[in-house]
Order: structure tokens, then C-alpha cells, then sequence
């Protein structure tokens, strides 16, 4: 009989801490989807895009510092000719201050 109240206990408290982990990982998102642009200046489409009547999605990860700078970028998918303006303006962004990092998908269209 002990051992068997030894594993509830054990179990519970497992569970317990598997959902206050769960917890915390979606209150961390929430903040993430939360934070706030303060200067996002849009991607000039390239003359030459337009001239070859290029279109297309430019897709990204930015990681952005507590002090609300890009910090990192890393290129999810593209054409390189617009993915090369998207990181020119991305040097331009800001985003409200927060305590920790931030991990954030953006995506651009580019359209004539």
C-alpha cells in the first residue's frame, strides 16, 4: 500500500509540473505575439523585381534584444532579390522594450 501512494504522489507531481510548464510556454507566446512595433518601415521594392515582374513572399525570423532591436534574422524563404531588401529595412526596426527576447515571424509581399 505504501508503494502504491508513493506513485500517485510521484505521478502528481509530475503532472503538476509538466502543467506548469505548459503553462509557462504559453504565457511566454502571448507576450511574444504581443509585443509591439514602434518603427517598422516597409521594404522598397527593387527595381529590377519590378522591371522582371517579379512577386513573391518574403518569410523571416527575427529574434529581437530586450532593448527592442533586431538582433538576428534568418531567412525562412524567398527570391533573393527581395529577400536582400527586407534585411536592408529590418536594420530600420524597432520594437517596444521588454525583459527578455523575443522570437518573431514576419512575412512581406511583394506585389507591382
Amino acid at each position: 500500500m505504501i508503494i502504491y501512494v508513493k506513485t500517485i504522489v510521484t505521478t502528481t507531481a509530475t503532472r503538476t509540473v509538466l502543467a506548469m510548464a505548459l503553462i509557462l510556454t504559453a504565457v511566454n507566446l502571448t507576450a511574444q505575439e504581443t509585443r509591439k512595433a514602434i518603427s517598422n518601415p516597409v521594404p522598397v521594392y527593387p527595381e529590377v523585381a519590378k522591371r522582371l515582374h517579379l512577386v513573391g513572399v518574403v518569410k523571416m525570423i527575427v529574434v529581437v534584444a530586450p532593448d527592442g532591436r533586431i538582433k538576428e534574422t534568418r531567412v525562412i524563404g524567398g527570391h533573393p532579390l527581395l529577400v536582400s531588401s527586407v534585411e536592408e529595412t529590418l536594420k530600420n526596426w524597432k520594437y517596444a522594450p521588454a525583459s527578455t527576447e523575443s522570437t518573431v515571424q514576419l512575412e512581406f509581399n511583394f506585389r507591382p
